[in-house]
């Protein structure tokens, strides 16, 4: 029997390479959309909280991004309804930038990516889909999904340190918050049903916050 096709997610994934590609080809172009702190504050460009999370640094932080939003979207869409996936996705990118336009409100910072939104994504589904795994090459065996959510935040607690490239990790963070807000109030029983996940989460993400902002990171 065929599996059933996950047919927003390979939308998203298809319109993000899209605008991408076109953001590579026309620098205007992926100025008008990108994360832009002060554009959103100055000139109310709010369509930029959602635009900046169609645009990549390359195409390697694409595939990245890309490959995580299929491998945990697609059993969302599937069994949550396609609904919840855009709900749990959207929030998460907004929420994720809502996060850097606090802490680098008096700053000048720019910054892309989907990140925000796969992070919210993730953990939405480390609690609605308790249990599940994935392959990562080279890796030779399957990474339980809590593993690859906590190392994913923690990476991207790495690249907000040492400020690498114009990526959004901010919003990874912000993402990842707003995912598991969204899905209490989607689905409350799903988080308590792993009570020690959830306060592992919540301790992690809450020593990157307090950290972020009481060192807060260069700001491009």
């Amino acid at each position: 029997m065929q599996e059933p096709t996950a047919l927003v997610t390979f939308i998203i994934i298809i319109a993000s390479g899209i605008i991408t590609f076109q953001g590579f080809k026309s620098p205007a172009l992926f100025n008008r959309l990108l994360f832009d702190n002060r554009a959103i504050q100055q000139n109310k460009e709010y369509f930029r909280l959602i635009t900046s999370g169609f645009l990549h640094a390359d195409w390697m932080h694409f595939a990245f991004n890309m490959f995580s939003l299929y491998s945990f979207g697609k059993y969302l869409e599937l069994i949550y309804s396609p609904v919840n996936l855009l709900i749990i996705y959207f929030a998460s990118i907004v929420g994720g930038n809502l996060l850097s336009l606090v802490i680098y409100r008096n700053s000048l910072y720019r910054a892309i990516g989907a990140s925000g939104g796969v992070c919210g994504v993730i953990y939405a589904s480390i609690f609605l889909l308790p249990g599940g795994s994935i392959y990562i090459l080279p890796i030779p065996f399957a990474i339980p999904s809590w593993v690859y959510a906590i190392l994913f935040l923690l990476i991207s607690f790495y690249g907000l340190r040492s400020a690498r490239g114009n990526i959004g990790h901010v919003a990874h963070l912000g993402g990842a918050l707003i995912g598991l807000a969204v899905t209490f109030l989607l689905f409350p029983k799903a988080l308590f049903a792993q009570p020690e996940l959830l306060a592992l989460i919540l301790a992690i993400s809450g020593g990157i916050f307090i950290i972020t902002l009481w060192k807060k990171p260069q700001a491009k």
